[in-house]
């Protein structure tokens, strides 16, 4: 097939540039032809069109075919052709590249990111925007996160590596590729990104005094694969997870704060559920009388908060829950709620499940803040002002320094308690000035 003249003679434009001999910058050429219109790449052509042609056509062909072959990915080479073709006594090698049905193409040694990504402009091969990058990944992969190419494809897996060997599961490349971590070119996707130890996302988690955001008594975040954050958010709701003993009879019951497997499995319908195509985090906040936990995504279309209640399960990123469900850390979709429930089947207050279109909420309530006031008006009472009821009940009244000493706090905090359980009705307050003092109502 002869060489398109016309096109040499018309001067490099969107689909045409030249080189006059092989360069590594061929590389960024074909990238922008294939994530472009297509285009032809003539070596051995002057900037200036006139045909100079290539010394050794054989071992210049060589060079083109194996950069183009290791240097981009993914593989381009099914939208490449090569020509070579006589111009009088010059020789000149046409790569023809059509528009790929994987972009971005991109530099093997710089990734999925603006200086591994060209594109066309006019005559010439640019860097392409984030932007840009993005939208092709959306028109290529779709827009389900976790299926979508990773940005990030320098990722190691040394968390995910230690569960895999943990439950006895194979975790090489070719596990990776059925579980979707990559795709069949080698390719990490998005749901690799999550569970490696790269992972851009994270949990935050805040322990609050008393019954509202006011007061932070500890707060955390949590990174790395999903796994670790898994692990890490967990053992620090262990540790806020008070044991508390109830005696009955001769004996002495003990129970935690919260069921375990309550815990457990909000905190794994958190990771499993949520949408991370949004960068907010999943909030978990400790309070004295429940725990929330809230995460990114509503409920699917359709879907209403009494399916989810009967175990109705549409998963948001259904490989991720399969890696979860080899893990063996769930056991099967739509039994996380459920269980919830019933480990609170012999509790007055009930797990409350809370939806809007971007967000879902959990809260478990703490099943040792249950005592009612001396005024019986079913107010909960916190850890700290049963213990100033304590007190009252030894002393009869109390001032506030009193407070101060029994709970190790400051002025303001003891005043604080005060005035809570002012408000909820279970004291009141005599004299005022420095002989304020307090009883129980």
């Amino acid at each position: 097939m002869a060489l398109d003249m016309k096109r040499i003679e018309a001067g490099e434009n969107l689909t045409t540039e030249f080189k006059r001999e092989y360069t590594e910058e061929i590389k960024k050429t074909v990238i922008a032809f294939a994530n472009t219109a297509g285009g032809t790449l003539y070596i051995g052509v002057n900037d200036d069109k006139t045909v100079a042609g290539v010394d050794d056509p054989d071992d210049t062909l060589l060079k083109v075919t194996s950069s183009i072959r290791s240097g981009i990915k993914p593989d381009v080479t099914l939208f490449v052709d090569y020509k070579s073709e006589k111009i009088g006594k010059a020789t000149v090698i046409a790569i023809v590249v059509q528009k790929g049905t994987a972009c971005p193409y991109y530099l093997a040694g710089k990734g999925i990111r603006p200086e591994g990504v060209y594109v066309r402009q006019g005559a010439s091969s640019v860097p392409a925007t984030e932007t840009a990058i993005l939208n092709m990944i959306k028109e290529t992969d779709g827009t389900q996160y976790e299926q979508v190419r990773s940005l990030n494809q320098d990722l190691t897996f040394n968390t995910a590596k230690k569960f895999f060997e943990m439950e006895s599961v194979p975790f090489g490349p070719a596990q990776q590729k059925t579980l979707r971590l990559q795709t069949t070119d080698n390719i990490y996707t998005n749901l690799g990104l999550l569970l490696s130890d790269q992972s851009v996302h994270t949990v935050k988690l805040a322990v609050f005094e008393g019954l509202e955001k006011q007061v932070f008594k500890d707060r955390r975040e949590f990174s790395g694969s999903l796994l670790k954050q898994m692990e890490d958010a967990y053992n620090f709701l262990d540790m806020y997870n008070h044991n508390h003993g109830k005696v009955k009879g001769l004996f002495r019951e003990d129970q935690k704060d919260y069921p375990e497997e309550a815990l457990r499995e909000a905190l794994l319908n958190a990771l499993v559920h949520r949408d991370y195509a949004f960068s907010s985090s999943i909030l978990i906040s400790i309070f004295d009388d429940r725990i929330e936990f809230v995460s990114v995504g509503g409920l699917p279309k359709g879907v209403s908060l009494d399916d989810i209640l009967l175990g109705l399960s549409v998963p948001r990123n259904e490989n991720l829950a399969n890696v979860f469900y080899r893990l063996h850390l769930i056991e099967a979709y739509g039994t996380g709620i459920p269980k919830i429930m019933r480990s609170y089947d012999s509790c007055a207050r009930k797990p409350e499940l809370q939806a809007t279109s971007n967000a879902f909420k959990i809260t478990l309530p703490n099943r040792n803040t249950n005592n009612l006031n001396a005024n019986g008006n079913g107010a909960i009472l916190t850890e700290n002002e049963e213990k100033i009821i304590a007190l009252l009940n030894k002393q009869g009244e109390i001032v506030r320094k009193d407070v101060e000493v029994v709970l190790g706090a400051s002025q303001a905090m003891a005043v604080r308690h005060l005035r809570g359980l002012i408000d909820k009705g279970a004291i009141r307050v005599i004299g005022g000035g420095k002989k304020t003092r307090y009883m129980k109502v």
